[in-house]
């Protein structure tokens, strides 16, 4: 009976004393901590404020009238009418420009994921002669900044005729991100297990369904990532509209936003509608995304 009730109370000792310690340990560098971490917080807060007050300031005027507008230019959500909104989706044809950006970016998008996958399951799995250096020809691709070969890739597609189409503007797009996303893929390939592969093929599958049936489907959460990356990149692309969508008929919402403009620059208020319909996709589905995207790119980190 003795020995049944030492044990609790034992037990119970060594806890309190091993709280004591940590609480005694805690009120020892108090002080300092609490200073360091109030720093920290206070300048995540001012820097989080910084960042957010542009926006803030964009969806207040876009949502208020013009007059208020230009008599109180920085006041918050002072008062409230879609008039700047309709204005900028009439008038300034953002509601066209909405449509060519979604006909930029998701098909250029589906290209970079498509074949970025395929590229790094090929690099990844696949044994041939010259894998290596053809594997670091595609990720010198990263190292060559857009600026250096635009002008004469706008020449060559003038020749090709691919000036002023989705087609052309498209698969420069796709081309901007491939290295990329060959890069990236290739570390999700790398680190799947050998025994999988190998299962696969005593079973008779070919090199395609192994890909398609096996590895694929483990890989989604970086297919996913990629995705949203690259959408996102195609969407706010601002040169490469310009450059080969001269006469304007597929003009996007970055490119259109920049003409607006030039030709309205007194009228904040459907600028600012302009702009909240131009960040506002974008902005929607990197929110709804955020988990799956960090989670995508922390997993090509570590598995790279």
């Amino acid at each position: 009976m003795t020995g049944t009730l030492s044990g609790p109370p034992t037990a119970t000792i060594r806890s309190a004393s091993t709280l004591d310690e940590v609480r005694g340990a805690d009120n020892a560098m108090s002080p300092k901590r609490r200073a360091l971490l109030g720093g920290k917080h206070l300048l995540l807060v001012v820097l989080s404020l910084l960042s957010l007050f542009p926006v803030v300031l964009v969806i207040s005027t876009a949502l208020k009238t013009d007059e208020d507008v230009r008599v109180n230019p920085f006041g918050l959500f002072s008062s409230f009418s879609l008039e700047n909104i309709v204005t900028a989706w009439t008038v300034g044809s953002f509601g066209d420009y909405a449509l060519n950006s979604f006909l930029l970016s998701v098909p250029s998008t589906v290209l970079v994921v498509v074949l970025s996958t395929m590229g790094g399951y090929t690099f990844a799995r696949l044994p041939f002669p010259g894998r290596s250096i053809c594997f670091y020809l595609v990720v010198l691709g990263l190292l060559v900044p857009f600026f250096t070969y635009m002008i004469p890739l706008y020449f060559q597609m003038r020749g090709m005729r691919l000036l002023d189409s989705l087609v052309g503007v498209n698969l420069v797009l796709a081309s901007t991100g491939l290295s990329f996303g060959t890069f990236f893929m290739r570390a999700f390939f790398s680190d799947l297990p050998d025994e999988l592969e190998q299962a696969a093929r005593v079973d008779g599958a070919s090199e395609w369904q192994i890909f398609l049936r096996v590895m694929l489907p483990l890989t989604t959460s970086g297919m996913g990532a990629l995705a949203v990356y690259t959408f996102i990149q195609n969407w706010n692309n601002f040169l490469v509209p310009l450059l080969y969508l001269p006469n304007g008929e597929y003009r996007p919402l970055t490119t259109g936003l920049y003409m607006f403009l030039g030709g309205r620059s007194i009228d904040i208020g459907p600028l600012a509608a302009g702009t909240l319909i131009t960040i506002l996709p974008v902005v929607v589905l990197f929110v709804c995304l955020q988990r799956q995207v960090t989670q995508g790119f922390l997993s090509g980190a570590v598995k790279g």
